[in-house]
């Protein structure tokens, strides 16, 4: 019997990045809405989990302010994100939120944590929930962009099953003082705050 890799680990995503495969990239749309739930960095920590290429990453620290640490569980991303700096920016780190080891991080808690296209994917929802919530600042913001199931215009089951269940955004809003979301297209980005 083989065993089939998480998709949440290193397993899974260094063959797609390593090959060059890209995602969704930043839109006017999701920036405004950044700005809107974000607002101003003013030089505080932030963290941006699964950063792929860091197109975020380097929204959040050129255009937001803040000091953005991008981490992602590929070896080959974290290469390419780097690769793009032609100046100061963010700090790229090879790291595997779910199990990789969080005090080699730069900071001990973060004003802004967000995983843009990631909590889909992470295996053990729950473990990865209570490791954000330990990293964040109090008072703090964790901003979550996520494809809603059902949404797509397509008949296809594999297409159809790629956002996040009912259960799943119930799982991710469960227990914080504020949740705040928004829709754009397919996606529904949430602006949580213990």
């Amino acid at each position: 019997m083989t065993a089939i890799a998480s998709t949440a680990s290193p397993a899974h995503w260094e063959p797609l990045w390593h090959s060059r495969r890209r995602y969704r990239p930043l839109c006017q749309a999701e920036e405004q809405l950044m700005a809107e739930h974000l607002g101003p960095g003013e030089g505080r920590p932030a963290l941006d989990i699964g950063s792929g290429d860091g197109g975020l990453a380097r929204h959040l620290h050129h255009e937001l302010g803040y000091r953005t640490t991008g981490i992602d569980c590929s070896p080959s991303a974290i290469t390419l994100a780097a690769a793009q700096d032609t100046g100061p920016g963010p700090t790229w780190q090879c790291l595997d939120i779910a199990t990789g080891d969080l005090t080699t991080l730069p900071d001990t808690a973060y004003a802004l944590i967000t995983c843009r296209l990631v909590y889909r994917w992470m295996d053990d929802k729950p473990g990865f929930l209570s490791r954000v919530r330990r990293l964040l600042a109090p008072g703090g913001t964790f901003w979550v962009v996520t494809e809603i199931a059902g949404r797509r215009a397509t008949t296809d089951p594999a297409l159809l099953g790629l956002g996040i269940s009912p259960a799943d955004a119930e799982l991710l809003t469960a227990g914080w003082s504020v949740a705040r979301t928004a829709d754009l297209d397919v996606l529904r980005c949430y602006a949580l705050r213990p």
